[in-house]
């Protein structure tokens, strides 16, 4: 345990930024599962509209610096190809 009422104050920072980053890294992946679950039962419509929501999320969180950007992008790309991939058919 921190001995320094400064140490203190940047533990509780610390653990309360992780619950945050932690949320919304959850927040993230439910999304990729609903996109993903949509394209398995090949719902285009739901997974359009899921893809729109993930897609809002990755910016933002590569925006913040909770996730890398091309680590945002890639995943972005393989969502968008596989909801692309059920609409043409």
């Amino acid at each position: 345990m921190p001995v320094k009422k400064a140490a203190f104050k940047a533990l509780r920072q610390s653990t309360k930024r992780a619950a945050h980053n932690r949320k919304i890294k959850s927040d993230i992946a439910a999304l990729v599962r609903k996109v993903r679950k949509s394209i398995e039962v090949k719902d285009s419509a739901a997974a359009q509209q899921w893809l729109l929501q993930a897609v809002k999320k990755f910016d933002k969180a590569s925006q913040k610096g909770l996730i890398k950007k091309n680590t945002a992008a890639r995943k972005k790309s393989r969502l968008s190809k596989a909801v692309a991939a059920i609409a043409k058919k």
